[in-house]
């Protein structure tokens, strides 16, 4: 019997799960890294953990300290739940526009939740620098700790996923993997499983998938950091070079559109059962785009981020949908709306 002693060794060793359409369509084995399945519904725990137990270790916060971070939610979940086990207090600052879900899951889990206007990084007013003046403002106030958890530019959140996510897919595939990907929001997943991936096997290929409304693809395609178009996606997309992506190394990227993106998590959900979010279906149509520009008979892995439940009141609503022009579940009637 697996016994876990604490909240925090519940998080990770998430299964990998073979997509069958997507493996089917191209010849490939296509498999889904699954972590919906951590107990904070999303792939953020482990930033979450390695973050904490950093500053922990570092001694930058102790029992009735105080996290403080700017989040789109998952991270700010995240966060919540490894701060109630540690006794610690957790202050998420987030976009007003992000999904109501996110936001009640933050309250209910003990969060105080500030919502903020929805502006770009260069805007004093953006989410994440509000977090940071907030952080600054608590170190006078209390003594046991204050961390800004700066889950962008926090390098302990690549090195989480490095020490993690990587060892995993390469224990799982027994070493049998020919190419990985998936969207970026930080940068820690891509860069810290390619870094792991790429030491152990330097021929495995590593590309981005990016929705529009990012800077990324025409970074790492053409070297500039340009955005052109938009997404309904959440905590995906980015228009500067993190510190967690500073070091990351591509060999290729692809663009998706929502609407790809959001044919294949309604396939997903219909014909295999997965239930998930916005991010996992610009990671799967990545996953697809890889598999054509490889070839049959290759081993890609990608990211199953998070539930659709998370976004029930967005991507699974059909008049949310509509007043976007955005395909909708063909199952799904007016008594869903």
């Amino acid at each position: 019997m697996n016994i876990k002693n604490n909240f925090l060794e519940t998080i990770g060793n998430t299964p990998l799960i073979k997509l069958n359409y997507p493996s089917t369509i191209t010849g490939c084995n296509i498999y889904g890294k699954a972590e919906f399945l951590n107990p904070g519904g999303s792939i953020k725990d482990r930033a979450a953990k390695a973050i904490v137990l950093d500053a922990v270790k570092k001694g930058l916060l102790k029992k009735g300290g105080t996290i403080v971070e700017g989040t789109a939610g998952n991270t700010g979940i995240g966060l919540g739940l490894v701060g109630n086990s540690l006794g610690v207090k957790t202050v998420i600052v987030m976009p007003e526009t992000q999904s109501q879900e996110k936001k009640d899951a933050l309250n209910l889990i003990g969060c105080e939740l500030k919502l903020v206007p929805a502006l770009p990084y260069s805007d004093p007013g953006n989410y994440i620098r509000q977090s940071e003046i907030i952080a600054k403002e608590l170190e006078f106030k209390y003594q046991k700790g204050v961390l800004w958890a700066n889950q962008f530019d926090n390098i302990a959140n690549m090195l989480g996923h490095y020490k993690g996510i990587g060892p995993e897919i390469w224990d799982q595939t027994k070493g049998n993997i020919n190419g990985f990907t998936c969207a970026v929001g930080t940068g820690g997943t891509l860069a810290g499983v390619s870094k792991y991936l790429k030491e152990k096997n330097n021929e495995v290929k590593i590309f981005l998938s990016d929705p529009y409304g990012s800077a990324l693809y025409n970074y790492y395609k053409h070297n500039k950091l340009e955005s052109e178009g938009n997404s309904i996606t959440e905590g995906i997309g980015q228009g500067r070079i993190t510190e967690n992506l500073k070091n990351l190394k591509v060999d290729g990227a692809f663009r998706i559109k929502d609407e790809e993106a959001l044919n294949i998590i309604f396939k997903m959900l219909k014909e295999e059962g997965l239930f998930l979010g916005g991010s996992s279906g610009i990671n799967i149509c990545g996953a697809i785009e890889m598999a054509k520009k490889l070839g049959p008979g290759n081993n890609i892995v990608t990211i199953l981020c998070d539930s659709g439940q998370r976004y029930q009141s967005k991507i699974w609503n059909k008049s949310f949908l509509k007043s976007k022009n955005l395909p909708q579940p063909y199952w799904m009637d007016s008594k869903h709306e």
